[in-house]
């Protein structure tokens, strides 16, 4: 389930990873809340947090015509400390609304 390949390739797009920045908060965020602090359409969004979900980094829950992200629960310790090592890292912004 947290193939290597998969999870940087999840965490390679900025757009990804500024979602999972948002969402390591652990609280649930609405689809709506991710476009607008990133910038993203509808379809652009739901597509990327697909690709996360399909790694195993995020579960959802629909919510009317809303979908609510959160973070995977209890991941495994080393998928957790990657994705904290690339969070580490300061996102450039100029490259996040690319």
């Amino acid at each position: 389930m947290h193939d290597p390949v998969t999870l940087l390739s999840a965490l390679a797009e900025p757009t990804r990873l500024a979602a999972i920045r948002l969402l390591w908060d652990g609280h649930e965020h609405c689809v709506c809340e991710l476009m607008e602090r990133l910038g993203a359409s509808q379809s652009r969004m739901s597509r990327h947090m697909a690709t996360l979900k399909s790694a195993g980094l995020v579960t959802d829950r629909r919510d009317a015509q809303w979908v609510r992200y959160r973070r995977t629960p209890n991941l495994p310790e080393p998928v957790a400390t990657l994705i904290q090592a690339a969070l580490s890292v300061p996102p450039l912004p100029e490259r996040i609304a690319a």
